[in-house]
């Protein structure tokens, strides 16, 4: 045989998809991992021609699992982005949309067994430590898909998956506000960085000459903008105690302007190269942490409520994403307990998926 099978299951998660393995059936040596990933997606060409990515970042992500030795979860969950065309691997970040299918995955993959009517998966995100519990309907102790919750940025209705964040806050550089900073000003231009479930560098949008509710095709054509984003990107991670941040996914950017549709504020989310053609649900609730925390860049952007928890309502390229934010400001600054979000999945296949025995010949 000239291919290594590798079981998997196919699954949307929220407004992203890709292949969810048993992380005992992949290499354990990182490097080997990551070129038997970048086989597996195709990455190395625009539309993943020889792997099963879709061509788009959100497209190209991938959840291992496993059964955790945590003493509260009972699933581990490690995150890999792969570039579509670029032939790179990051393990840094991880991502809230995918994790929207990890507790379904985990029951069709035989990691937990589901109850009766709805199944709690406790979940360890292995990338960054939060800790996060993922509430699946299990009618008659089988996942269902069939439901009328719905998602901007999904076609149609499924079943809720009900996720609630905990020990997100400084999970990559330590620390609520890397830079020590609620503004640092960086090539002229005012920046918060925060680090809730996923490091960020947030901008008005008015402050590059954008009115912060251009579509995401109109932003990914302004190659002025991304020019400078990217810089002032690269300054951030430095001064986030990142190190050399440009091969690495994070920090993600985002963008900030006055709500227009009801919500509690606009927003554009970068991933970083390209905008998010919706929203991330880790990138969700560092922005919504920004907008609760007063005298960073959201000020005077958003009225921000007093009562915990918050429903913060993100609009974003493709409509909205509520984040329930369990919250309180202290003397020694915002300080958040816990962030809820729900979200949907579907199982979209399931089976083996092949890589050249060149690559990887198995254990």
């Amino acid at each position: 045989m000239t291919q290594t099978a590798i079981p998997f299951v196919f699954m949307r998660g929220g407004t992203s998809r890709g292949p969810y393995m048993n992380r005992a059936d992949l290499p354990e040596d990182l490097e080997a991992l990551a070129e038997t990933l970048i086989a597996i997606v195709g990455s190395g060409h625009p539309l993943n021609i020889d792997g099963v990515g879709g061509g788009a970042a959100v497209t190209t992500k991938v959840a291992m699992l496993s059964r955790s030795d945590d003493e509260w979860a009972e699933v581990d969950y490690f995150f890999a982005q792969v570039s579509v065309e670029d032939r790179l691997v990051d393990f840094k970040p991880t991502c809230g949309n995918i994790l929207s299918g990890v507790g379904p995955a985990a029951i069709e993959m035989g990691l937990v067994e589901a109850q009766e009517g709805q199944t709690t998966v406790n979940i360890r995100a292995v990338n960054t430590g939060a800790r996060v519990a993922a509430i699946v309907q299990t009618p008659g102790k089988v996942v269902s898909y069939d439901g009328a919750a719905q998602i901007d940025g999904v076609p149609g209705t499924s079943a809720p998956v009900a996720l609630q964040f905990m020990d997100t806050v400084g999970g990559v550089t330590g620390a609520f506000l890397p830079t020590g900073n609620l503004i640092d000003t960086i090539d002229g231009i005012e920046v918060t960085c925060v680090d809730v479930a996923m490091p960020m560098v947030i901008a008005r949008a008015a402050d590059f000459g954008l009115t912060g509710y251009e579509t995401a095709a109109e932003l990914d054509e302004n190659a002025g903008f991304y020019a400078r984003m990217e810089a002032i990107r690269l300054e951030a991670g430095k001064r986030m105690g990142m190190g050399d941040v440009s091969r690495s996914v994070t920090p993600k950017f985002g963008l900030l302007a006055p709500a227009t549709q009801g919500g509690t504020i606009a927003t554009r989310y970068f991933m970083p190269w390209k905008c998010h053609p919706t929203m991330a649900v880790t990138g969700a609730q560092c922005l919504a942490s920004c907008v609760l925390t007063p005298g960073t860049v959201a000020d005077g952007l958003a009225a921000i409520p007093k009562e915990t928890p918050a429903t913060i309502t993100l609009e974003h390229a493709s409509g909205t994403i509520d984040v329930v934010v369990d919250f309180e400001n202290t003397a020694q600054g915002f300080n958040l307990k816990s962030a809820g979000l729900v979200r949907t999945a579907r199982k979209l296949a399931a089976g083996e998926v092949f890589v050249p025995r060149a690559i990887w010949t198995g254990h």
